[in-house]
C-alpha cells in the first residue's frame, strides 16, 4: 500500500521548518500570541454554535470518560515516565540526569487545551466531552502538578502559581466563548451545519498557528543551538515512543469499556497530550536558576512538537473512519424505515 502524505501535515511540517529558520520573535511572536488567543476564542464560539444542548449535556455528564482521560493524565503517564527518570537507580546509565528529570516533568503535566480540542473536533469526535476534560485537566494540573513532582523526586521552588490567572484564562478564552456561542446556535446553528468544510478548514488554521507559535519558542528557547545533538536524538526517540504508547493504551482502554468512536477519538488526543503552553511557565518556576534548564525542559518541548504532528495525521484518519460509520448508521436506518 501506497503511504500518501495529505497536504495539512506538509503544512504542518513546513510550519515546523519556517519556525526553525525564521521564529517568530519580540514584538511579532506577542502579536502572534495574541492572533492565536483571539483565534482559538473564535474556535470555542463557532463549536458552540454548533452543538446541540443535548450533544453538551451528555459530553459534561460523561464521567466515565472523564475519569478516564484524568487517570491517563495524572496517574499512568508519571508511573511510566519513572523508570527512564535519570535521578532512579533502575534508569540506564546514558541517560543525562536533568533530561531524565525533564521527563518525569513531562510525565506529570496537564494535558494539552486547544490542541487537544481542535484534533478532537477535526476528528468529529466527542467535543463536549473533551472540552470539559481538557480545561478541568489544565486547572488542576496547576495544582497537581508540583506536588506529583514533588511525590516523585524531591526539588524546591514550587511556589509563586497562579491557579486564579490559570482559571481566568480558561474561563475568558474557551469557556466564556463556546458558552456565547451556544447561546446563538439558533441564528447560527443552521450556517455552520451546512458549511462543515468551512469549520474544518478553520480548526486547521488554529492548530497551524500553534505549532508556528509553539515551535518558534522553542527555537528562540535555544533547542537547536544550546543542546547536544545526542540529548535531542535521545528525547525525540523517547517522545515518539511515549506518546504512541499512551495512544494504544487509550485506544484499548476505551474499547475495552465499550465507548464510541466519537469518544475513543477525545480519549485519545486529550489523554495522550501534554500542555507547553503551561509546562514552560511552570518550569520558570520550578527549575528557576537551574543550570540544567535548557535539558530539563528539552522532553515537553519535543513533545509538543511530535503530539502536533502525528495528531494532525491520527485526527484525518479518525475523521474519515467516523464518517464512514455514520454513513453506515444513517444507510442502516434507511433500511429499516422503508
Amino acid at each position: 500500500m501506497k503511504f500518501r502524505i495529505d497536504t495539512f501535515t506538509l503544512l504542518l511540517l513546513g510550519a515546523i521548518v519556517l519556525a526553525s529558520f525564521l521564529p517568530v520573535t519580540g514584538s511579532a511572536a506577542e502579536m502572534l500570541a495574541t492572533a492565536g488567543t483571539l483565534a482559538v476564542a473564535l474556535l470555542f464560539f463557532l463549536h458552540g454554535a454548533a452543538l446541540s444542548r443535548q450533544q453538551i449535556i451528555e459530553g459534561a455528564t460523561h464521567w466515565r470518560l472523564h475519569i478516564l482521560i484524568t487517570t491517563l493524565t495524572f496517574v499512568f503517564f508519571p508511573l511510566a515516565v519513572l523508570p527512564i527518570n535519570g535521578l532512579s537507580t533502575i534508569a540506564p546509565d546514558w541517560m543525562p540526569k536533568d533530561l531524565g528529570l525533564g521527563f518525569l516533568y513531562l510525565g506529570v503535566l496537564p494535558s494539552a487545551v486547544s490542541s487537544s480540542i481542535a484534533y478532537t473536533a477535526m476528528a468529529r469526535g466527542n467535543v463536549p466531552a473533551a472540552i470539559c476534560s481538557a480545561a478541568a485537566s489544565n486547572v488542576f494540573g496547576m495544582m497537581l502538578t508540583p506536588f506529583l513532582l514533588l511525590l516523585l523526586v524531591s526539588t524546591s521552588g514550587t511556589g509563586g502559581f497562579s491557579v486564579a490567572e490559570a482559571l481566568k484564562d480558561i474561563v475568558l478564552q474557551l469557556l466564556l466563548p463556546f458558552a456565547v456561542g451556544h447561546a446563538l446556535r439558533p441564528w447560527l446553528g443552521g450556517f455552520l451545519n451546512r458549511n462543515e468544510s468551512l469549520m474544518a478548514r478553520y480548526d486547521q488554521c488554529v492548530i497551524w498557528i500553534i505549532v508556528y507559535s509553539a515551535f518558534s519558542h522553542s527555537v528562540v528557547s535555544g533547542l537547536w543551538q544550546n543542546l547536544p545533538v545526542q540529548a535531542i536524538g535521545l528525547a525525540i526517540a523517547l517522545c515518539f515512543g511515549l506518546l504512541g504508547l499512551f495512544m494504544l493504551i487509550a485506544t484499548l482502554m476505551v474499547r475495552k469499556l465499550g465507548f464510541s468512536l466519537e469518544d475513543e477519538a477525545a480519549v485519545v488526543f486529550c489523554g495522550s497530550k501534554k500542555s507547553l503552553a503551561s509546562g514552560l511557565p511552570m518550569a520558570k518556576v520550578l527549575f528557576s536558576g537551574h543550570p540544567g534548564f535548557g535539558m530539563i525542559v528539552l522532553p515537553i518541548m519535543c513533545y509538543n512538537q511530535i503530539q502536533v504532528i502525528v495528531g494532525a495525521i491520527l485526527a484525518q484518519k479518525y475523521r474519515i473512519k467516523i464518517e464512514q460509520a455514520s454513513a453506515a448508521h444513517a444507510a442502516e436506518d434507511g433500511r429499516e424505515n422503508c
